[in-house]
């Protein structure tokens, strides 16, 4: 029960290209190298996944071949952007995930171009998309995507899943930052609070448009698309939503922990200039009196006797500690 695919039609099985049928209840499988000689049919319900290497020259001229210039362009040249573009009634949707085995200080992303089509997907991107899915899960579980709109919402908790733990991590790290800062372990503490900034900003230009991106997918008007297909996208979508919540919580965390910096450095200053301001107010009698006696002048009292030093010395000491007492009492030291 479904309609054979003509064979100028077909995608050759290549090393920079490989193509799953997915019968629409359930089973995949993929093409082997025997089967692209025969034809081959897609179940009515089914649809079939073409992914390819982006950087493979071959798999470019496909796609020309296959979708024009225009359309090859857009999903093979390089993007940083996330977006989903609907025409009639087709769609093109860029998503972008970390690395596999990313940190989150270096999370680099890799980027997914789809283009969805009734019964037809084709990804373009450098990773390794059956493996990336979990294709080989999926035919012993026989639990695979339904639809095209079913592997998308897949696609974005796959993403999801690589995002989760590096959050977390991101997590971890602002908690030795706050008990560093507990623990009086300031000498690095604005240096690492500064990277960590860095990374959610980076989170947050990552996992937001592409919550966007499906919301947007979900509301399109194509045709092919089932209430159960919509249902599906908005998991995917509320996932990516429920991470960038965790992130902004982390990101006003890290406000506060700034915040909290700043108040410490402050109080340190004011403590500071407290100190220095009653070290002042102490030595400035004790400046002018012995100012005044160490004039080159005559009539100073007691200039010959041989005590005098010792009596100035000691009513300096006397007066300075009298200045110490008071500054202790009213709480300024």
């Amino acid at each position: 029960m479904g309609d054979a695919i003509d064979r100028r039609e077909r995608p050759p099985v290549k090393d920079w290209m490989s193509v799953l049928i997915f019968d629409g209840r359930g089973g995949v499988r993929k093409l082997t190298d025997e089967e692209e000689t025969q034809p081959y049919s897609v179940p009515q319900k089914g649809f079939v996944l073409i992914s390819g290497n982006a950087r493979s020259p071959d798999f470019k001229v496909w796609l020309r071949e296959e979708l024009g210039d225009f359309i090859s362009d857009m999903i093979s040249v390089p993007s940083t952007r996330t977006r989903c573009v609907v025409m009639e009634d087709k769609a093109m949707v860029m998503l972008r995930v970390p690395r596999p085995n990313a940190s989150p200080e270096d999370v680099g992303r890799q980027l997914l171009s789809l283009w969805l089509e009734k019964g037809k997907v084709i990804v373009s991107s450098e990773l390794n998309i059956p493996e990336f899915l979990g294709v080989a899960q999926w035919q012993a579980s026989h639990h695979a995507p339904l639809s095209p709109a079913d592997l998308v919402a897949r696609l974005g908790l796959r993403a999801a899943d690589r995002l989760e733990p590096l959050i977390e991590r991101l997590g971890d790290n602002l908690d030795s930052i706050e008990e560093g800062l507990m623990l009086d372990r300031r000498h690095d503490v604005r240096a690492k609070l500064a990277h960590l900034r860095r990374n959610l900003i980076s989170f947050r230009r990552l996992i937001w448009p592409q919550r966007d991106v499906l919301n947007t997918l979900e509301i399109e008007d194509l045709s092919f698309f089932t209430p159960r297909d919509r249902v599906r996208l908005r998991e995917a979508s509320s996932r990516s939503a429920r991470l960038g919540d965790e992130l902004q919580a982390l990101s006003e965390r890290a406000v506060l922990v700034h915040e909290q910096i700043l108040d410490t450095r402050a109080e340190q200053m004011n403590k500071t200039m407290l100190l220095l301001t009653a070290v002042t107010v102490i030595l400035m009698p004790l400046t002018v009196i012995s100012g005044v006696l160490g004039m080159n002048v005559a009539g100073i009292p007691y200039a010959d006797s041989p005590y005098a030093f010792w009596i100035v010395a000691g009513s300096l000491a006397v007066i300075g500690a009298a200045l110490f007492v008071l500054m202790r009492r009213v709480k300024w030291l």
